[in-house]
């Protein structure tokens, strides 16, 4: 792999609120086409980080990079542009709840391209057929599952043909069977559209079974303390990423 392979590369990141710092010093590098994992305990700033990653909120020091382009100090109009290879599913689907699936996955379409209704439509049923939800066009958020309202998010998100798809806590308020469900969908469209992923999660099933590598975040510490395939970083990692994939795996 070389430089050019990264997607998103962040560097000397720290991340605060106010004067409460939560993770300093930060450096890593996203490959094109793999499932980058960011793992960490409740409150070690995985969530925030995708926030950083989106510019929905902006470094104490540091800068992210999409490429060889410097997301941080970019302008808005050059945000914009940047972001629109990128699809994110967060956490809550969120979802219009007034407005069907058709509607919700048509709605980027819509504002970002220029395509006919009849060709959003076609868009549309075939994105929503990718996540195994051909038949629920005209359903409403609130008159399905919360397995079936994530994989709308994810129809919406990769509506646009994303490069990088960003997922936070995809298996969050979900059983397992139904999270285990996820995840093998999500690996899957990673797969049929070579789309660069980056999931955030505690989910210690859903970082062994889709993760390439998986950074983690340690809270107390306030930075990285490990970086590499999970599977590695869960038998030979340094003690707080061994703890928390036993801690985890013990969990009911």
């Amino acid at each position: 792999m070389t430089v050019a392979d990264d997607v998103i590369s962040v560097r000397h990141l720290t991340m605060a609120f106010g004067d409460r710092v939560i993770i300093a010093g930060l450096d890593f590098a996203i490959r094109r086409g793999e499932v980058f994992v960011v793992m960490g305990g409740s409150g070690s700033g995985k969530s925030t980080l995708l926030r950083h990653l989106v510019g929905l909120q902006e470094p104490a020091a540091g800068r992210v990079y999409y490429g060889s382009e410097n997301f941080t100090e970019a302008s808005a109009a050059d945000r914009e542009r940047i972001l629109r290879r990128v699809g994110v599913l967060y956490q809550g689907a969120a979802l219009w709840t007034a407005m069907t699936l058709a509607e919700n996955v048509a709605l980027p379409l819509q504002q970002f391209t220029e395509l006919s209704r009849e060709r959003i439509r076609e868009v549309v049923e075939f994105k929503l057929a990718l996540v195994g939800l051909h038949g629920f066009e005209e359903y409403y958020p609130w008159e399905l599952s919360g397995g079936m309202q994530k994989r709308a998010g994810l129809a919406r998100a990769v509506a646009l043909d994303p490069e990088i798809l960003l997922i936070d806590e995809p298996s969050a308020s979900l059983d397992p069977p139904t999270g285990r469900h996820l995840d093998r969908l999500i690996s899957q469209l990673q797969k049929a559209l070579g789309t660069t992923v980056v999931v955030v999660t505690h989910d210690v099933a859903s970082i062994l079974g889709i993760g390439t590598r998986a950074l983690f975040l340690d809270g107390e510490a306030k930075r990285a303390v490990a970086e590499g395939p999970p599977s590695e970083l869960r038998d030979r990692g340094p003690p707080q990423v061994q703890a928390f994939f036993r801690g985890a795996e013990a969990l009911p």
